[in-house]
């Protein structure tokens, strides 16, 4: 009988080749994809190809069907049946071939189809990337996050890649309106930015860890981790995860036109972050790297409740700020850098939690399933959300944002009544 993640556990072999750097290297490709065009989409899709914000909210949805899709697919291929590190890199290459095509599209019925396609491939990748960390890192509470955090930079350097992009290439000549409309345009160039990476990624995951499925016998991994999230904490983690990943995507999906539309930083901060809100929201990703720093100096000290609890109460204020303080700059980049601590308390941990309470052989599909709960059931509902909800507030931010900000309390409410408190555990007791 041993514990998952603790002293007693085999050693792992070592790896050649610095295996942080290798699997931080990893981390900066996977999020840097995502990152060059998800906190345009809205802005690219409502302003520069006029969809409405019901038909927008359909292409979120659409793009988050893979990560329901992944658990029954991916998770129970790379836990059974093929490499994990093979199945990323041929995921990501195709991914990469579908997203170059977003550029160019520019009817409904073509984007929603080829999103779908992408999320198919795509979204699964996440939850993965962060099973072959856990596989091969000795210790979760001290090297997961140095890992992980480069995920953030590599968002981080994307965001701000592309505002300067903007500024440099769509940013010349006429009227500022004509200026605006030239930038919007130009957020194109995101999807194709995405590609590049996406192709360079799909033939770096070839060099990684050698990551073989397990020699369990069980036939399907996926419903043997479904039979783990039935224990607490993970059955009020996994209850709570959708209605937080609803109110995760509404930031994603209204931050970056509502920055580009309302905050005056002073001229200064476009110098550094260039222009449109995209690179304004890397604020956050940079809090988020201090965030993801100090996790392992306090999770063997903090209970997991705590963390995820400094995490609710971050939502909240922030949309608060948004929503009732519009107009102040200090609000707004206040409000953004906030995202550090959602992320880091909340989403990071709670991945945490799903490692070390599971066992080893159907850790991918339990990192998969909640990856579903946060990456599918609740950026669809979330997304749909965000749509109406903007349809109904009409440009009101003060109804925009306080929708989000009641939700975030409720779940903190939740949490706090709810959640098993205490010391963080190292794990469940797993069988040899």
């Amino acid at each position: 009988m041993t514990l998952a993640g603790s002293p007693d556990r085999a050693p792992l072999p070592r790896l050649g080749g610095g295996l942080n750097a290798r699997l931080s290297m990893m981390m900066f490709l996977q999020y840097a994809i995502w990152g060059a065009w998800l906190p345009f989409l809205w802005s690219f899709l409502s302003e520069h190809r006029g969809m409405s914000g019901d038909e927008i909210g359909w292409m979120f949805a659409a793009g988050a069907v893979g990560a329901i899709v992944g658990p029954f697919i991916a998770g129970q291929i790379a836990d059974r049946y093929f490499s994990t590190e093979r199945f990323l890199g041929l995921s990501h290459l195709a991914g990469a071939v579908l997203v170059w095509q977003l550029a160019e599209i520019d009817t409904f019925d073509g984007f929603l189809w080829f999103s779908l396609a992408y999320g198919l491939v795509y979204s699964p990748t996440l939850s993965l990337t962060n099973s072959l960390a856990f596989h091969h890192l000795p210790d979760r509470d001290r090297d997961f996050g140095r890992v992980r955090l480069w995920g953030t930079f590599g968002w981080i350097v994307v965001g701000v890649g592309m505002g300067h992009w903007l500024a440099a290439m769509h940013s010349s000549g006429g009227t500022e309106d004509a200026m605006h409309f030239a930038q919007v345009a130009g957020k194109a160039d995101a999807f194709r930015l995405s590609a590049i990476l996406g192709a360079v990624m799909g033939l770096y995951c070839f060099t990684l860890p050698s990551t073989p499925p397990s020699a369990s016998g069980e036939k399907n991994a996926t419903f043997e981790a479904l039979g783990e999230i039935k224990r607490q904490p993970l059955l009020m983690l996994f209850l709570l995860a959708v209605p937080v990943s609803c109110i995760h995507q509404f930031y994603f999906v209204h931050t970056e036109g509502f920055l580009h539309a309302r905050l005056e930083a002073p001229a200064f901060f476009e110098t550094i972050f260039g222009v449109g809100g995209g690179g304004f929201m890397t604020i956050g990703q940079m809090v988020e790297v201090f965030v993801l720093a100090l996790i392992p100096l306090v999770a063997k000290s903090v209970s997991r409740k705590s963390l995820l609890a400094v995490g609710l109460l971050a939502y909240g204020t922030r949309m608060a700020l948004f929503a009732y303080l519009p107009e102040s700059a200090a609000a707004l980049l206040i409000g953004v850098a906030l995202h550090g601590l959602c992320f880091g308390c909340f989403i990071f941990v709670s991945f945490m939690v799903v490692d070390e309470n599971t066992t080893s052989d159907v850790r991918a599909s339990a990192q998969s399933l909640y990856n579903l709960v946060i990456v599918g059931i609740g950026v669809i509902v979330g997304s749909k959300i965000a749509g109406w909800v903007a349809d109904w507030a009409d440009g009101d931010y003060a109804r925009l944002f306080s929708v989000p900000m009641w939700a975030s309390l409720a779940c903190l409410l939740l949490l706090l009544m709810l959640y098993p408190g205490g010391r963080p555990t190292l794990a469940r007791a797993e069988t040899d």
